[in-house]
C-alpha cells in the first residue's frame, strides 16, 4: 500500500488508479497527474491512460472495465466503469500452506459459560421462538413483560428474555427449499449453546408445525424447552400469561450458571459487512482478518458469508480451499446465484447498494475485493448451506445472501457464538443471542457514530496503526466479549428485530 502525495492509496504497484484519503478538488497535483474533476473522499482517481474496454485494477485484481477513455487524474466510477463477466482461474488448492498453530497450553483463553454437551456459551438467554408469524405478536408481548424495571435483578447470570420472530412458516410448501431453510434456522438457534432454555409459539394451523419441529431437535440435555400453540390455549391473552409463567419457572434454573476458563479453540465468530465503504478492504477488513488469523492459529473457527459478495473474488478462495470437493462446494454456489438472479430478472451487479456507491464502491468485483478480506490468509476448511452446523475447525464459508440481517442469521444458526460486523457507512445490527462487535472502516464515522461503533479500524488509513496491530487488538475485544464484557449494540437493545430467515419459494 503506498501513499502518493498525501492524496490516496495506491493498494498494488500494478494498479491503475488510487483510492482518494480526503477531498480532492480539481486541479489538486499528484506526483504523476493533476485531478481532472474533484473527487470525493474514498472514491477512485485514475493514476495511468485506461482505455475504454481495458480493466480497472485495484488490489492487483479486475474491479471493472472502462466504458470510455480514462485520463491519468480522472475521476474513475459508475460513469465510466461497468461490470462485466470474465474468466477467472481457480487453482483449487494451490494457496493451502500449512499452519503454525499456538501450542495448546500457550493459547489464549475467555471465560465461557460450559454447556452439558460440552459446548461453550458466550451469553446465557432465554428465548421464545416462533414457527410462523401468525405466532410473532405473542411472542413479543411476553417477552415486553421481561423488560420491566427490576424483574430480572434476582438472576444476574441471565443475560435477558429475547423473542425472535419472523415473516413466514404458513403459504409455503410443506418440502423444499424454503422449507428446509426455515426449519434449518429454527434448529441452529434451538440447539444454540447462548439459548439455556426458550419457549416455543406456535399458531396451530401453520404448515411449519411445532411438533414436527421439536422431533428434529437434538438438544443439550439441560435446555429448558417449552412449546404452546396459541389455538389450544385459548387466545393471545390466555398464551401471554401461560408463556410468562413458564419463562418465570425456568428463570432461577437458567441463573444457576458460571463462566469458567476455556480455550479461544471454543470460539465460532462469525464475520460479516454492511454498509461499506472504499475502506472497508483497507481497514476493518483486513483488520478482521488478521484476528481471524489469529483465531485459526489458536485453534478456533470463523465462518465468512454473502455469496454475492464474494462473486468476481471467489477464486481467492478457491484457491485456500483444502480440497477439491471443499472448492467445488464454494464454485457451485457461485453458479447458483447467477442462475438465482437471472431467474429473478436480476444481475450479480445489483450489489452494491447506492450507499456502498456514495461510499466510493463501484461494482461487485470491488466491493467482493474488500469483503474477502475479512476472512484473513488461512486455508478454506469447509463451506455449508445456509444455517447450517458448521463443525470444521479453521476458516469456513457459509452460503448467505448480501442482506445484513439475512446473512447473519444464517450465521448464527450456523453456531458463531461472537460476531464481528465491519461497516464504513453507519449499519446498526445486533443479532441475539450472539454478541456483535461493531468495527468501523473510517474515523469520521466513528467519531459520528461513536455511541454504536465497538471499535475504529479508521486508524489504519490515518497512520496511527498498522492492520496487524489492529487485529491483534481486536482479537484480545473478542476475547473479552466472549467473556461477558457487553458490546454497544447489546447496550442498545438490539438483537431482536434482527432475526430475519432467508425466505426462499413462492408464497402462496
Amino acid at each position: 500500500m503506498n501513499a502518493d502525495g498525501g492524496l490516496g492509496v495506491q493498494l498494488h504497484a500494478a494498479d491503475n488508479v488510487l483510492v482518494a484519503s480526503r477531498e480532492l478538488a480539481e486541479g489538486t497535483a499528484a506526483n504523476d497527474f493533476t485531478v481532472r474533476k474533484d473527487v470525493p473522499r474514498g472514491h477512485k482517481v485514475a493514476t495511468a491512460p485506461i482505455a475504454a474496454g481495458e480493466p480497472v485494477r485495484k488490489y492487483n485484481q479486475i474491479i471493472g472495465f472502462a466504458t470510455e477513455d480514462i485520463a491519468p487524474g480522472d475521476h474513475v466510477h459508475t460513469h465510466n466503469v461497468e461490470f462485466k463477466a470474465f474468466e477467472r482461474d481457480y487453482a483449487f488448492g494451490a494457496d493451502v500452506t500449512e499452519i503454525e498453530m499456538v501450542p495448546e497450553n500457550e493459547r489464549a483463553t475467555f471465560e465461557g459459560i460450559v454447556r452439558a454437551d460440552g459446548q461453550v456459551a458466550t451469553r446465557n438467554y432465554l428465548g421464545i421462538l416462533t414457527s410462523v408469524n401468525c405466532s410473532a405478536t405473542t411472542a413479543k408481548l411476553i417477552a415486553d413483560q421481561f423488560r420491566r424495571p427490576g424483574l430480572l435483578d434476582e438472576f444476574p447470570n441471565v443475560d435477558g428474555v429475547v423473542a425472535l420472530t419472523h415473516g413466514t412458516g404458513c403459504g409455503m410448501a410443506s418440502s423444499g427449499d424454503g422449507f428446509d431453510v426455515l426449519q434449518r434456522t429454527l434448529t441452529g438457534y434451538a440447539e444454540h449453546p447462548n439459548f439455556a432454555g426458550f419457549l416455543l409459539l406456535g399458531l396451530g394451523c401453520e404448515v411449519n408445525q411445532v411438533k414436527g419441529l421439536v422431533e428434529k431437535w437434538k438438544l443439550d440435555g439441560s435446555t429448558l424447552v417449552q412449546s404452546m400453540l396459541i389455538q389450544e390455549e385459548g387466545g393471545t391473552a390466555a398464551t401471554v400469561r401461560a408463556g410468562v409463567a413458564a419463562l418465570r419457572e425456568m428463570l432461577p434454573v437458567v441463573n444457576q450458571v458460571s463462566r469458567t476458563t476455556v480455550p479461544a479453540s471454543e470460539l465460532v465468530l462469525g464475520l460479516n459487512c454492511g454498509g461499506s465503504d472504499a475502506y472497508s478492504g483497507i481497514t476493518a477488513n483486513p483488520a478482521l482478518g488478521a484476528a481471524v488469523d489469529i483465531l485459526v492459529r489458536h485453534g478456533g473457527t470463523a465462518i465468512l458469508g454473502e455469496t454475492p459478495e464474494i462473486y468476481g473474488a471467489e477464486h481467492l478462495l478457491t484457491r485456500r480451499a483444502v480440497t477439491r470437493e471443499v472448492g467445488d462446494k464454494l464454485v457451485d454456489l457461485i453458479k447458483w446465484w447467477e442462475k438465482y438472479t437471472a431467474d429473478n430478472q436480476g444481475s450479480m451487479d445489483n450489489n452494491p447498494s447506492p450507499g456502498n456507491k456514495a461510499g466510493g464502491l463501484t461494482t461487485i468485483l470491488e466491493k467482493s475485493l474488500g469483503a474477502v478480506a475479512k476472512g484473513g490468509t488461512t486455508n478454506l476448511t469447509g463451506v455449508y448451506k445456509y444455517a447450517e452446523k458448521v463443525t470444521a475447525k479453521g476458516f469456513t464459508f457459509m452460503d448467505t445472501p448480501g442482506y445484513d440481517p439475512v446473512s447473519v442469521t444464517g450465521i448464527v444458526a450456523g453456531g458463531a457464538n461472537v460476531m464481528c460486523f465491519t461497516t464504513g457507512r453507519g449499519s446498526v445490527l445486533g443479532c441475539k443471542p450472539t454478541p456483535s462487535l461493531k468495527l468501523a472502516t473510517n474515523s469520521e464515522m466513528y467519531r459520528r457514530m461513536s455511541e454504536d461503533m465497538d471499535l475504529n479500524c479508521g486508524v489504519i488509513m490515518d497512520g496511527e496503526a498498522t492492520v496487524q496491530e489492529v487485529g491483534e487488538r481486536l482479537f484480545r475485544l473478542i476475547l473479552d466479549t466472549a467473556s461477558g464484557r457487553k458490546t454497544l449494540s447489546e447496550e442498545l437493545g438490539f438483537g431482536q428485530e434482527e432475526f430475519v430467515p432467508w425466505q426462499l419459494g413462492a408464497v402462496m
